[in-house]
Formats: C-alpha cells, sequence, structure tokens
C-alpha cells in the first residue's frame, strides 16, 4: 500500500517537473508573462486617470478661466501703448482700426480679443506715420504692449507679406498672439497692394 502510495506521488511530480519544462520552453510561458504584465500596467494607468484633482490643479484652472478685463473698452478709446525695442519706439494704442484711430496712432481690430488675452490680438498703423520702420522688426525681435491689465511681451515667430485683402491675418489663434500689420511696400507711392505683417506670441506677463 506504501508503495502504492509512493509510486503515484513520484509520478504526479515527474508530472510536474515534465509540465514545467514543457511550459516555460514554449510561448504559453510568453503569453501568460505578456498578460500578466499588460494587466499590471492597465490598472495602473486606472488609477491614474481615476485619481481625485489636486488642490494646485484647480487653482490652475481657475486662474485660467481669470478675465484680464473687466470693462471693454469703446471705439476710439486709447487702451494701452505699443512698444518695439528694435525702433526704441513707443506708439499709443486706440481701440478701433477706423481713420479716427489710425491717425493718432495703432489701431486695435474691434472684432479681435485685447492684448494678453488667448487667440489673436490684431494691431495696424499707417506706414507712412507709426510704422515707418516696422520693416526693420525682424523674427526673433519683442513688442511689449502695456495695457489696464499689466505688461505683455511678445516676441516676433514670424514675418509674412501677404495680398491686401487676405484675412488669414485676424483669423483666430490656438494662443495668445500678436499680430502687427501695415501696408506693403514700405516706399509705395498710392494705395499700397500687400500688407507687411508681424506674428508673434507671448512669452511673458506681468498682470497688474
Amino acid at each position: 500500500m506504501r508503495m502504492k502510495k509512493r509510486f503515484i506521488f513520484s509520478a504526479i511530480a515527474i508530472l510536474f517537473i515534465v509540465f514545467g519544462l514543457w511550459f516555460s520552453s514554449t510561448n504559453a510561458y510568453k503569453f501568460a508573462k505578456g498578460y500578466l504584465l499588460f494587466k499590471i500596467g492597465q490598472d495602473k494607468r486606472e488609477q491614474t486617470f481615476t485619481k481625485p484633482e489636486t488642490k494646485a490643479s484647480a487653482t490652475k484652472e481657475v486662474s485660467a478661466k481669470t478675465e484680464l478685463y473687466t470693462n471693454r473698452p469703446k471705439v476710439g478709446e486709447n487702451i494701452g501703448n505699443l512698444y518695439i525695442p528694435k525702433l526704441k519706439a513707443e506708439l499709443p494704442i486706440f481701440h478701433g482700426t477706423n481713420e479716427d484711430e489710425l491717425e493718432k496712432g495703432v489701431g486695435h481690430f474691434a472684432d479681435s480679443v485685447l492684448p494678453g488675452e488667448k487667440d489673436n490680438s490684431v494691431l495696424s498703423g499707417h506706414r507712412d506715420t507709426v510704422f515707418r520702420k516696422l520693416g526693420e522688426v525682424k523674427k526673433g525681435d519683442l513688442l511689449v504692449v502695456t495695457t489696464t491689465a499689466g505688461e505683455f511681451t511678445y516676441k516676433v515667430k514670424q514675418v509674412r507679406i501677404v495680398d491686401k485683402d487676405d484675412r488669414t491675418v485676424i483669423v483666430p489663434k490656438p494662443r495668445a498672439t500678436l499680430t502687427v500689420s501695415t501696408c506693403y511696400p514700405f516706399n509705395f507711392v498710392g494705395a499700397a497692394p500687400e500688407r507687411y505683417v508681424l506674428v508673434a506670441f507671448l512669452v511673458n506677463s506681468k498682470v497688474s
């Protein structure tokens, strides 16, 4: 009887050993190992996505929604100044791009966002008055706008020369952008057929 039990136990042990050798040397082992690693990784991702919102992230979201301007300007109103370090020129900005505003300084396209806000803030000026030397401003130069909301520094990322009827100058942008345009060529006699355009991204803000 005892001999029979020993034989059975020995046979079972041998079977386990043979099965172990087969399992470790075939794709079954790799499949099981890969599935286990997949499940562990999946559990970690689920924990990451279900992590409760922290106080810091909530504060950041609230800050992003904070409005810079409590009151929107009226057409003709002085909304601030544009400083161009390259030219050492400081120019007044007026809300609106009618001839009345452009005669006094730089005009802010009324349908665009105000300086400092996310999206495309568009400024225009005459090539024979405020923007006589705008052609000297190139990629990498800075444009600084000061308003009641603070001081906003933009860096020129692109210089474009487009047709006067090109509407891409005023299209929305996914980030805070300052677009500055004037008639081109600068020495053209009469109504210039093109526009000299600076596209600058916000790089620094000092909110009041």
